[in-house]
């Protein structure tokens, strides 16, 4: 079971971005998918989550308004559109498979580098 994210790259401030996030191996309509971000010397943080069977989502408060959550059932991929990018932004942002109720996390993805440029 793998989760392969992809899509970062070097954006301008106001800018957009779409990353991506491939599940192969399995299927986890039983899970959350989340979106963390790490910048360096900071922690990381979450900043958006989506449902597999519902596609319920939310979203921390320094990405609501500007960054989208989705999924393609079909395709077992999960995104996350990022427009109106800031410079503090920027960072190597994850995806992860986490179970629907609990703070486990079963699978993540390897990172994808995600710089803003002001």
């Amino acid at each position: 079971v793998q989760l392969q994210a992809s899509g970062g790259g070097l954006v301008q401030a106001g800018g957009s971005l779409r990353l991506s996030c491939a599940v192969s191996g399995r299927t986890f309509s039983s899970y959350s998918m989340d979106w963390f971000r790490q910048a360096p010397g900071k922690d990381r943080e979450l900043v958006a989550a989506i449902t597999w069977n519902d596609g319920s989502t939310s979203y921390a408060d320094s990405v609501k308004g500007r960054f989208t959550v989705s999924r393609d059932n079909a395709k077992n991929t999960v995104y996350l559109e990022m427009d109106s990018l800031k410079s503090e932004d920027t960072a190597v942002y994850y995806c992860a498979a986490r179970r629907r109720g609990t703070y486990i996390y079963d699978r993540w993805g390897q990172g994808t580098q995600v710089t803003v440029s002001s």
